[in-house]
């Protein structure tokens, strides 16, 4: 490993903290390196606030080290006014004589402009330093500029002979969540919904569990809550409609009233209703989603080709009957334990 790829790959651990608070704006890490020692780290702000370059360059102690410093990014510097100056302009003005850049960035507003600024500005840049490692960081943002829909995660709890949900008669008359898996792994859930910006459930899933769909057992910020209801059925009573978190209603119904904090969206159930919600979802500026039940749901982002990973919990219990989970090929790229619980994670092929 050569000097570059040694900070290209620090840069993209820093990365990793701006995941879900970033979005939509790509979870970009940034670190600035003089005499082969870091001496400025940043990664991108909440959305709205300072880009990775920006929080990296003004962490720097001695300004003065700039000019004989080099910057490593994990995408390209944007070179357009946003809610935010180009950071391009920045490394500009502070005369870093030399940029490292991972990947070029496809948004059609930067799309190699921010390298050219540089370039024409005498910065020497140097490009493609671990560029699969900063594609797999970057991979919501690059699904969402390329594909034009969120990055796509499936994730379910199943017991150990394959049903999502026991019988009716098993559970209890209120609504309530019936957990398959421990405490560690439900953990690990609300872990991966602080990265993420949205998370999406079925109407049955919400009539069965009155789920919250937050992050209150890891540190982070709610996503953006999204459910179906075709006919308005779910009562307004329920944890959906607190309005703690912004939440987005898919329906068939046109109605007057809207709960505060809630968006209704109207969309047709009946014509590619996966492909539907994505087109929903990118209209909002979502870049990733967890979609986490029902296996109906599940099963029509599966059948459409509409997914890009897939996380599976098995739990100890065996139902006999209930609800079957979803039917899912993919690519095993692990298979690991919490507690008595599995965890398998797949990619689309």
């Amino acid at each position: 490993m050569n000097i570059d790829q040694k900070y290209m790959l620090r840069a993209i651990e820093l990365g990793k903290n701006a995941l879900g608070s970033a979005a939509p704006n790509p979870a970009v890490g940034c670190c600035i390196v003089h005499k082969d020692s870091i001496i400025g780290e940043g990664y991108t702000s909440p959305y709205g606030g300072p880009h990775a370059e920006v929080n990296a360059i003004q962490s720097v102690r001695d300004p003065l080290l700039l000019k004989r410093a080099t910057l490593y990014v994990t995408l390209e510097p944007c070179s357009h006014f946003g809610k935010t100056p180009p950071c391009s302009d920045l490394i500009i003005k502070k005369e870093i004589p030399h940029v490292v850049i991972g990947l070029k960035d496809p948004h059609h507003k930067v799309a190699g402009k921010g390298i050219e600024k540089l370039k024409s500005a005498g910065i020497e840049v140097t490009m493609g330093i671990k560029e699969k490692e900063c594609r797999a960081h970057h991979i919501r943002f690059l699904t969402f500029q390329e594909k034009k829909r969120p990055y796509i995660i499936l994730k379910w709890a199943e017991s150990s002979d394959g049903y999502i949900a026991p019988e009716i008669s098993e559970r209890n008359t209120k609504a309530e969540p019936y957990w398959i898996t421990n405490t560690y792994s439900r953990q690990r859930v609300h872990h991966w919904r602080s990265e993420e910006q949205a998370v999406l459930v079925g109407t049955q899933t919400v009539l069965d569990d009155n789920p919250r769909l937050d992050v209150r057992h890891w540190k982070g910020r709610n996503p953006t809550r999204v459910f179906l209801d075709r006919t308005l059925k779910i009562p307004k009573t329920f944890h959906l409609f607190d309005g703690s978190s912004k939440t987005i209603v898919l329906t068939e119904q046109k109605t007057q009233t809207t709960p505060k904090g809630v968006i209704m969206e109207t969309i047709n159930f009946d014509h590619d209703l996966a492909a539907t919600i994505c087109e929903v979802l990118y209209r909002h500026q979502i870049t990733s989603v967890i979609i986490e039940g029902g296996t109906k749901t599940l099963q029509s982002f599966i059948d459409a080709d509409l997914w890009d990973e897939a996380r599976i919990f098995t739990g100890v219990t065996a139902f006999e009957s209930g609800t079957k989970s979803p039917v899912i090929t993919g690519t095993q790229i692990s298979r690991t334990t919490i507690c008595e619980d599995s965890l398998t994670l797949l990619t689309h092929d």
